[in-house]
């Protein structure tokens, strides 16, 4: 008969093998409908024989488990990151995750990549969530329960070993690494799971798909065309199993006809006894024809002896006829709600023992009924007395702990009245509080095991790597060795036939030629730089960071722990050159006049190659009339300094080791280039005698000379930031200008970064304490060298406002990583390196001069002149203060020195 319910799948698009060792053999028939499950190729399919369960053969199970990984899982998605049940399945050839709808659909709504993929799951996430991380996004799935989870993870991670293990030996890589396996059995961490039955594989896409929560969760939003592609599929395949009269998960065993129906309910008769339960447990009952719209069941017990009466009638109008063939009446099964166990008893055709048999069976169903309601009544009061124990032993086990504290207080304090009270209330949640602390044992442990099973898989392809590159390097040494040995061979034999006299002038010529070239070959040997540490300006490629600062950024999850792509940097690098060389046109820096053009290449950055003579036209333009004025001012300056000790070179003198230590150049005290700066530092005091020197003119000065390679124009460049660049009393002794900057980056960052600056108040963070030598050093030794020069090209150009632009930029760059730390400890620590962190210059540039705007100089300078009259105001008032104060303390001590007020206070203290 046809199940109008969800049936089971037609095994035969389903390709899976159960996890046994040994299996029963099984009955193939063929289905003339076959339904393919997504993700399994149609191949042979296994049906019940005699009723039983479907198996399949014997199978020597190898490395790889031949069971197709497919299944429902819960995935995580959309805006309110809600559960969408979506049908999971495993493709071996592409190591993909591909998902879908339904197991009924045909194409897939998206696949997960993991070849690259990185498996996981947090112990404080949802019971059986777990995720999937790739360098494209992260997804997170929920398998039915824990054991479901670590299987899926087991397989996901054997599956992905075996394809990176079959695409090694494809590519012929497997037989440098010594054949060693990716995977070994012997190696697994975490404890063997089978496969759950019924949530993976065939079972899983027999039953139906999951309820979700709404209806919406099964439409997707993101991938329309492929809904609508797979539901007009399911409405063509439905309605062909329509005209054929079968369901959309027929199986010939599940169809019978009329006529061989009623010759299965006329073979009950010999075998009465026989339990239906016998039928496949897959098919379900089907809705009656509509000629049959009268159940048997839905006749009345009162209609008994009215019934009886007409069957009799209808014999005396009708006498007994022998049946003709194929004319046999035709009994449906009882309908309604609930699914009605097959008749035990023979159906006649003659309509009078069918009369009989009906009242029969009406009699039996009734009885029944009546037991079956008994029964639920006897399991309604089982369920209240198990209730009822339940309630009574958790009331036993508060009382015998309630005595257990007693006994302990009483053993440690023998004279403690024992009280009555019991804090039940507060014990519960003890209670609780030590099941979930469990239960995060239990996690952190199974995620533990998890993490050492994949940081062994790392350490084996980390040893193979270290291997193969020890065979790859003798191999090189090998073949150089060999291939030097080769040319010495080669010239001294061409040599030898050049000394010999029979020759020709032909060959003579041939000769010579051959050496020639020979002797250039070796010339012209490729020489492959050794890895550098340094950069071309003397900074460290990668910055230094202590242990704990790794940790914090570790438990922050910062992306930033890795640095930018080499390859990605140097095509940056080399489209930045080309527009330089471009926009130049071969004329000198000189002749560079200002322009939109030339500032919009300065936010940019200028290239290695062209830096020094940009820097140099820039330092000339701002500086040009009093160099014009006094050409040799900077020698002047140095004789003078030869001569004259200035008040600041003794703190000139302490800060020169100070000054960019981590600097290739001025690491050692006897440098050449900590002698220029010392010279330069001295020039200046001498030049600016309302400044002399301020701790932070050294890292400016230091900078310059690492650019531009001269020390009269670092001194220059020194010069033009102090005196042009930087406003007045920026480095002067009270520092006036430079606290009025910080006071307007404060308001600043209130408008851009409302939420940054609420989580640093909430937390106490005071940012002068990190951004106010960003400003006297313009973030010199806070910044990557590469970022570093990058903001001096545009800070040279446009001034301070630079300054303000990336400030800001850096704060919103690391933002989400600030508000991630809930302590103030912490943040203060994050504060002082994150700027060594920032990689991606580009980004932080695009933020600076993009998202920051708009940044008018305008108002940064009336918020400027405004803290700056508040600070003025506050000195003259802390100044009053303190001449008060002097005042008072110069009249107490002259008090103090009035004899007679000494004598008249020893008097009172007698």
């Amino acid at each position: 008969m046809e199940s109008d319910g969800p049936g089971p799948a037609d095994p035969s698009s389903l390709p899976l093998q159960p996890d046994l060792p040994t299996l029963k053999p099984c009955t193939a028939t063929e289905s003339p409908t076959r339904v393919a499950v997504n993700g399994c190729n149609p191949s042979r399919q296994c049906q019940p024989a005699g009723g039983h369960s479907p198996t399949c053969g014997p199978r020597k199970s190898p490395e790889l488990p031949t069971t197709k990984l497919c299944g429902y899982l819960d995935k995580q998605g959309g805006p309110l990151k809600s559960w969408k049940s979506r049908w999971f399945c495993y493709d071996e050839k592409q190591c993909q995750l591909l998902y879908y709808t339904t197991a009924q659909d045909v194409t897939p709504l998206g696949k997960i990549e993991l070849a690259n993929a990185v498996f996981g799951y947090p112990a404080h996430a949802e019971e059986a969530a777990f995720h999937i991380q790739t360098p494209e996004r992260t997804v997170v799935l929920k398998a039915f329960n824990r054991d479901a989870m670590i299987y899926w993870l087991q397989q996901l991670q054997l599956r992905r070993w075996h394809h990176g293990h079959a695409s090694a030996q494809a590519g012929g890589d497997a037989n440098v690494g010594g054949g060693q396996e990716y995977w070994n059995g012997d190696d697994d961490f975490l404890p063997i799971v089978k496969t759950p039955p019924g949530l993976v594989g065939q079972k899983a896409a027999c039953f139906p798909a999951p309820r979700q929560q709404s209806n919406l969760s099964i439409i997707s939003f993101k991938h329309p065309l492929t809904q609508i592609q797979n539901s007009v599929h399911c409405i063509l395949q439905k309605r062909h199993s329509q005209e054929m009269n079968k369901s959309i998960f027929y199986s010939p065993s599940d169809f019978t006809s009329p006529v061989q129906e009623n010759q299965d309910l006329s073979g009950q008769d010999e075998h009465p006894a026989e339990s239906p339960s016998h039928s496949s447990p897959s098919s379900s009952p089907a809705p009656s024809p509509p000629s049959r719209k009268k159940s048997i069941s839905d006749a009345l017990p009162e209609d008994k002896e009215a019934h009886s009466q007409e069957v009799d009638s209808d014999k005396e109008e009708h006498p007994k006829k022998p049946p003709e063939d194929g004319q046999c009446t035709a009994v449906s099964a009882p309908s309604g709600k609930q699914e009605q166990p097959d008749m035990p008893y023979p159906l006649k055709c003659d309509g009078p023992e069918m009369g009989s048999q009906l009242l029969d069976m009406r009699d039996e169903l009734a009885v029944l009924q009546l037991r079956l309601a008994q029964r639920d009544a006897h399991v309604a009061e089982l369920q209240e007395h198990l209730q009822l124990m339940v309630e009574k032993n958790q009331a036993k086990q508060e009382v015998v702990l309630k005595l257990s504290e007693q006994v302990a207080e009483c053993m440690v304090d023998p004279q403690r009245t024992i009280t009555n009270s019991f804090g039940a209330q507060g014990f519960l949640q003890l209670q609780a509080e030590m099941e979930h602390l469990r239960d995060d044992k239990e996690a952190y442990k199974m995620q533990n095991k998890f993490l050492n099973s994949e940081i062994h898989q790392l350490t084996k392809l980390w040893r193979n790597s270290s291997e193969q590159q020890k065979i790859l390097m003798k191999r090189c040494a090998y073949l150089e060795g060999k291939s030097c040995q080769t040319e010495s061979r080669y010239l001294s034999l061409l040599h030898k036939l050049q000394e010999n006299k029979e020759f020709g002038a032909a060959e003579m010529e041939a000769v010579n030629r051959l050496i020639k070239e020979a002797e250039r070959d070796m010339k012209d040997t490729p020489k492959f730089p050794p890895v550098r540490k340094y950069d071309e300006y003397g900074f460290k490629l990668t910055p230094d960071l202590d242990t704990e600062d790794m940790n914090l950024m570790i438990k922050i999850h910062s992306p930033d722990i890795c640095s930018l792509n080499p390859l990605q940097q140097e095509v940056m690098d080399k489209h930045r050159l080309s527009r330089w060389a471009q926009f130049l046109g071969g004329r000198p820096a000189g002749e560079l006049g200002a322009s939109l053009e030339l500032k919009i290449l300065l936010r940019g950055g200028i290239p290695s190659r062209y830096r020094a003579d940009v820097w140099r036209w820039i330092v000339w333009t701002r500086t040009r009339q009093i160099r014009e004025r006094h050409p040799q001012r900077y020698k002047e300056l140095c004789r003078k300094s030869q001569t004259l000790q200035h008040p600041a070179s003794r703190q000139i003198q302490l800060d020169l080791p100070r000054t960019l230590t981590s600097n290739q150049h001025f690491s050692s005290a006897s440098s050449s280039s900590v002698q220029q700066l010392h010279r330069i530092l001295l020039a200046f005091s001498w030049h600016n005698p309302s400044i002399g020197y301020c701790q932070g003119l050294n890292r400016l000065a230091a900078i310059a000379l690492l650019v531009l390679k001269d020390e009269e124009n670092a001194f220059w460049c020194l010069v033009a930031m102090v005196e042009n660049i930087m406003p007045q009393d920026y480095y002067s002794k009270t520092l006036i200008a430079s606290q009025a900057d910080q006071r307007v980056l404060k308001d600043i960052m209130m408008e851009k970064l409302p939420r940054l600056m609420a989580h640093l108040e909430e937390h106490s963070v005071d940012l002068t304490c990190i951004t106010f030598n960003w400003f006297l050093v313009v973030f010199v030794e806070s910044l990557t060298s590469k970022i570093l020069l990058r903001i001096w090209d545009a800070v040279l150009y446009e001034s301070i406002k630079v300054i303000f632009r990336y400030a800001l930029a850096i704060f919103r760059y690391k933002e989400e990583e600030i508000l991630r730390i809930r302590n103030s400890a912490e943040i203060y620590q994050y504060l002082q390196f994150f700027t060594k962190t920032i990689s991606d210059g580009r980004k932080l540039n695009n933020i600076a001069f993009v998202e920051m705007n708009p940044f008018p100089m305008k108002l940064l300078r009336n918020r400027r002149a405004h803290h700056l009259e508040r600070l003025k105001a506050e000195l003259k008032e802390l100044e009053r203060i303190q001449n008060e104060f002097l005042t008072e303390s110069m009249e107490h001590k002259d008090r103090d020195l009035d004899p007679a007020v000494g004598e008249g206070e020893d008097e009172d203290d007698l």
